[in-house]
């Protein structure tokens, strides 16, 4: 019965694609249901941050159960540094509804490796960085075999280096992953939550995100998805700009000017997303 509730959109687009990463708190189980049938693209059941130290054997029992009676999700295990760690991947491995782990605080390449071992072959690793060491070793990160794609604790990279919430203020940050993931053959990385924006605030945030090259979005509320997915979407006017263009080439017309392949690229990457997106009737 679990299977059904989740949206099938959003169960049928592949991860790399993921523009919205909503994350419920694995302190109740009453959150699962709600962000499963949420606008999200990717439900990242959470924890590590979600749950105080005396409830983290009980959370993941709850997570395992839910994986194991029809729902799929993503799960956020603790950091590689914590006595969690093992267990949280011990008792994953098990889960068939797992779609991949969040790792929490990655900092070092080893760390992602080492956390895919410990699960069955082929489950992605998606690595939160969350420190200045982490965002240093950004590039080394992406590259480590079973990383599937960056993400960026924004919060606790603030904690850890004193930066403001200010665009300026992260731009380093964000570009450092943005480079790390292309070097690294990787999706392009899923920037933080904007906590508590909703609305025209958050669509704000994403086209911070979006100038930056991000492509994904972290959010704790299921209100924040849609405006997510439509914030990190091409626009009704990309896409008439590409469908125009893409007609006049199959249609023979040739531009000489050294800008047309490059143009021609993107109108074509532009139509694949909205595809992949269901955006033609949107």
């Amino acid at each position: 019965m679990a299977t059904s509730l989740r949206n099938s959109r959003a169960a049928a687009l592949p991860a790399k694609l993921s523009r919205s990463w909503l994350l419920a708190s694995a302190a109740s189980e009453d959150n699962f249901i709600p962000a499963l049938t949420s606008e999200a693209d990717s439900v990242v059941f959470d924890m590590e941050d979600a749950v105080p130290a005396p409830d983290k054997a009980a959370a993941r029992e709850r997570v395992v159960e839910a994986l194991s009676t029809g729902m799929t999700a993503w799960v956020r295990v603790n950091s590689i540094e914590t006595e969690y760690w093992a267990d949280d991947l011990a008792a994953l491995s098990r889960a068939p509804g797992l779609r991949g782990v969040m790792l929490a605080q990655t900092e070092k390449p080893e760390q992602v490796t080492h956390t895919a071992m410990r699960l069955q072959a082929g489950t992605p690793v998606l690595a939160l960085i969350e420190s200045a060491l982490g965002i240093e070793n950004a590039t080394a990160i992406a590259s480590a075999p079973g990383t599937f794609r960056l993400a960026f604790g924004v919060g606790d990279f603030r904690k850890d280096t004193g930066a403001s919430d200010d665009p300026m203020a992260l731009a380093y940050a964000r570009s450092k992953l943005v480079v790390a993931s292309r070097v690294g053959q990787l999706p392009g990385p899923i920037d933080g939550p904007t906590v508590g924006a909703l609305g025209d605030e958050l669509l704000e945030a994403c086209k911070v995100t979006a100038s930056m090259g991000m492509t994904g979005k972290l959010c704790l509320l299921t209100d924040a998805t849609d405006t997510i997915n439509r914030g990190l979407s091409p626009s009704d006017a990309e896409i008439s700009w590409a469908t125009e263009l893409l007609r006049d080439h199959a249609a023979g017309a040739v531009v000489g000017d050294g800008s047309y392949l490059p143009r021609l690229a993107r109108a074509q990457k532009i139509s694949s997303l909205a595809d992949s997106y269901g955006l033609w009737n949107a």
